[in-house]
């Protein structure tokens, strides 16, 4: 049983692999004159469509705002009872149907038409009702459905759903879509919060050891144990890091020395201690706790003493 089942799903995932790979290679200049009037125009893009093509609309909207084009989604059956409203004169929209013969589409086009919007049919079948009565035609040409009975939107609305995201990232790189931009509109996202999330803005919520270069050892294994980070930095009397003791420095130091009393913070720590600016991103502190194979970076603004990023920090922020 688990042959069959292995290759009735390699057999699919074949059939729309060939698919996507014919659809890469028949870009041709109606498609771009498409994606050329959407980046032109001054409006906003409607998707709209009915069964499985409408579900595939509403992910492409939701992929061209997430990226820079403002889109909004128009079920094609609500349309004509009231939906169409929601269409501006300056709008664009996309019609998305596998067949381009649907009823709701031959009772829809029409009226867009006389509204006057720049009417883009993305569509399967090149003879149909849709594809003659728009402006310009996406033609997703296959030959078949993934499914054997030829009938089940597979292979159609893989086809949907890839030419979406080719017409998304086209556009977002005719607008210049930086990653900037990306956090800006993805705020609550790990994805986000990689783009904008700032050491500064994970150290206030974590204590700040430090010791001066004279304390002496007690006050070292105090400040340490107390602040519960493992480690203490070391500054001057300007609050410049100078150094930096860990838990680990204090073990190796019990094992070498007979008498610790008269050490003090200068005769222990570690000079020029990994550090990151505070104004960088945590996904930059993340990467170089990985590149030192460490858990915990000192944080200073210039040669100032801020703070400490933690690795339980990163994992917390969700940016592991």
């Amino acid at each position: 049983m688990y042959q069959e089942i292995k290759e009735k799903m390699q057999k699919t995932l074949e059939i729309e692999a060939k698919a996507l790979m014919h659809l890469s290679q028949s870009v041709d200049e109606s498609t771009c004159k498409a994606v050329s009037a959407i980046f032109a125009g001054k409006g906003r893009l409607v998707l709209t469509g009915i069964g499985k093509s409408a579900i595939v609309g509403q992910k492409i909207v939701a992929t061209l705002n997430s990226t820079g084009t403002q889109s909004v989604f128009m079920h094609a059956a609500d349309a004509i009872h009231g939906d169409l409203g929601m269409i501006s004169d300056e709008d664009i929209v996309i019609c998305i149907s596998k067949s381009g013969d649907t009823p709701e589409i031959k009772v829809l086009v029409p009226l867009i038409k006389g509204f006057g919007n720049t009417l883009i049919a993305m569509v399967s079948n090149a003879q149909s009702f849709l594809a003659t009565h728009a402006d310009h035609v996406i033609h997703l040409e296959m030959e078949n459905e993934a499914d054997p009975n030829n009938l089940a939107p597979t292979t159609s609305t893989t086809l949907q759903m890839a030419m979406g995201d080719a017409i998304a990232v086209a556009l977002l790189s005719l607008r210049g879509f930086s990653q900037e931009h990306f956090a800006k509109y993805h705020p609550g996202g790990s994805l986000g919060r990689q783009l904008y999330l700032r050491v500064e803005d994970i150290i206030a919520q974590n204590e700040k050891p430090k010791v001066y270069l004279n304390d002496n050892i007690r006050k070292i294994i105090v400040e340490i144990s107390s602040k519960r980070l493992g480690t203490t930095a070391v500054v001057d009397d300007n609050e410049n890091l100078v150094g930096i003791i860990t838990d680990g420095d204090l073990r190796r130091m019990l094992e070498t020395q007979e008498q610790v009393a008269h050490l003090t913070a200068k005769d222990i720590m570690t000079s020029n201690p990994k550090s990151v600016d505070i104004q960088l991103l945590a996904v930059e502190a993340l990467a170089l706790m990985r590149k030192h194979s460490i858990s915990q970076l000192l944080v200073k603004s210039g040669n100032r003493y801020k703070g400490v990023v933690h690795l339980h920090d990163l994992i917390r922020e969700g940016i592991i």
